[in-house]
């Protein structure tokens, strides 16, 4: 089942403090990132962050499953409209995400 649209533009919105979220649709759901930097998935209309120890330090009760079969376990976020919450658990697992690679430049092709 794909996650409908206005539920992602939702939790981009209950995002907003964390930084600047965008959302790109990924295999039939949505994948988040902040400031350029890959950290959630949404699947199923469920919230899925990546699972970093600054976030799980921050949630400890929060529940581990895989967004998708043959995924690796993400905290599952079970309340989305706690804002203030949700916002600093983003930070949180952001700074502890690597930098993302820098995009390889194509060669021109040649005939």
């Amino acid at each position: 089942m794909a996650s409908n649209p206005d539920f992602v533009q939702y939790l981009c919105e209950q995002l907003a403090g964390a930084g600047a979220i965008t959302s790109r649709k990924m295999f039939g759901e949505y994948g988040l990132y902040c400031d350029s930097k890959f950290f959630a998935l949404i699947c199923d209309d469920q919230l899925f962050l990546k699972f970093t120890d600054a976030g799980r330090a921050f949630l400890p009760d929060a529940p581990l499953a895989p967004p998708y079969d043959g995924a690796k376990d993400a905290l599952l976020i079970t309340d989305p409209d706690d804002r203030e919450t949700l916002c600093e658990c983003a930070r949180r697992t952001c700074a502890a995400l690597p930098a993302p690679k820098p995009k390889k430049t194509r060669k021109p092709k040649t005939s």
